[in-house]
């Protein structure tokens, strides 16, 4: 029964090989098993594959069996119309671009196997990438709000330089007034006389200005830190919000460039593993002799084709025939008064109609 089935996977004809010897049958039964299990790794192959876009389970087995049913279909078909005709050379021109279509299946099957075999490496290469995309997109979110930031902080510094400033303004005037009542400084006269007055009265103004400067300034600068809390605030709003997008990216193509930052050589070699699988069944038809199985099955089409070109001469013969004894008769036909009075008379019966018709046409006109 399974070799039947391998039989049967082959794509050789089941009738024929069943007239054949037994080492004929298992190999046939050989190469069938080949195309079978290469479906196997497809499905297998191209369900990791989908799972990677998809995620979920079930979508990605539903697609892979497609694959891999799209891939068996492929594979049995060409090793079935490869046929065996005793000239290498022959073989070889009708067997290249079997070869290469099993060139481009053995990329597509061997490459999410690669991914799945190297899974630890690629995810260790797409989390040292994604932390580079993380802080690359902090430092441009950052970008974003730096100049209002660092406008708003400029702000507040300068209003806190006008408050020192001032104060310094107002402690000088403080110092000289008590220096002058001191008699350390100014006149030198002890006392609290007119000159005290007069620095006492400058340094009560310019205090005032001072309360009134420190008021509004402390309320500019409130409002400025309220900006800017608002600001980084929205900054950790916009990390957080596009964060996800990062943790995202581990998709098919991200995982297929990280595959391609990893050393060639032993994905090289998982891809000749797989070039040998799907061309084996191929390879073991061309380099296998022309055995009873291809001379059967080259006496059936010829068989075929000379029952259909003879057919074709005999209905090209029959109607050449028939041509020339049409051309016969009609010329027979052509030579006899009895039909020539016929016509005649019905001619004649036509032109009196036309010409019956023609008159009342004419009379109802007039």
């Amino acid at each position: 029964m399974l070799k039947q089935f391998f039989i049967i996977c082959s794509g050789s004809d089941t009738d024929i090989l069943d007239n054949c010897s037994k080492g004929e049958q298992n190999k046939y039964a050989g190469i069938g098993a080949t195309v079978f299990f290469t479906a196997v790794m497809a499905f297998i192959a191209g369900s990791y594959a989908l799972y990677t876009v998809f995620d979920n389970l079930y979508t990605a087995i539903f697609f892979g069996l497609i694959w891999g049913l799209l891939i068996f279909n492929l594979d049995r078909y060409i090793v079935s119309t490869i046929k065996k005709t005793g000239n290498i050379i022959d073989e070889l021109i009708q067997a290249s671009p079997r070869i290469l279509l099993a060139v481009i299946i053995a990329v597509v099957i061997s490459k999410p196997l690669e991914l799945k075999i190297f899974e630890k490496e690629i995810n260790q290469i797409l989390l040292e990438q994604k932390n580079e995309l993380t802080l690359a997109n902090k430092n441009q979110i950052a970008e974003q709000f730096a100049p209002t930031i660092e406008g708003l902080n400029n702000q507040i510094t300068s209003l806190q330089q006008e408050i020192d400033t001032k104060e310094a303004e107002v402690n000088a005037l403080y110092d000289t007034y008590i220096a002058e009542a001191e008699g350390t400084a100014g006149t030198k006269l002890l006392g609290k006389g007119p000159v005290y007055k007069e620095k006492r009265e400058k340094h009560d103004a310019l205090l005032a200005e001072l309360q009134q400067l420190k008021q509004e300034n402390k309320a500019k600068i409130l409002e400025a830190e309220t900006q800017i809390a608002t600001l980084k605030g929205d900054y950790k709003t916009q990390v957080v919000n596009t964060q996800p997008i990062i943790n995202n990216f581990d998709g098919l193509m991200a995982r297929v460039n990280a595959l391609g930052k990893l050393p060639w050589l032993p994905s090289f070699f998982i891809f000749l593993l797989f070039l040998a699988i799907e061309t084996s069944p191929i390879l073991a038809k061309l380099l296998s002799p022309k055995s009873s199985y291809d001379f059967k099955l080259e006496d059936q089409e010829t068989a075929v084709k000379t029952n259909v070109l003879q057919n074709k001469h005999h209905r090209e013969v029959m109607l050449k025939a028939d041509y020339a004894i049409n051309d016969r008769i009609y010329t027979d036909i052509e030579k006899e008064d009895e039909l020539y009075n016929y016509k005649r008379k019905k001619a004649r019966e036509l032109m009196q109609l036309q010409a019956d018709a023609f008159y009342k046409h004419q009379k109802n006109v007039l």
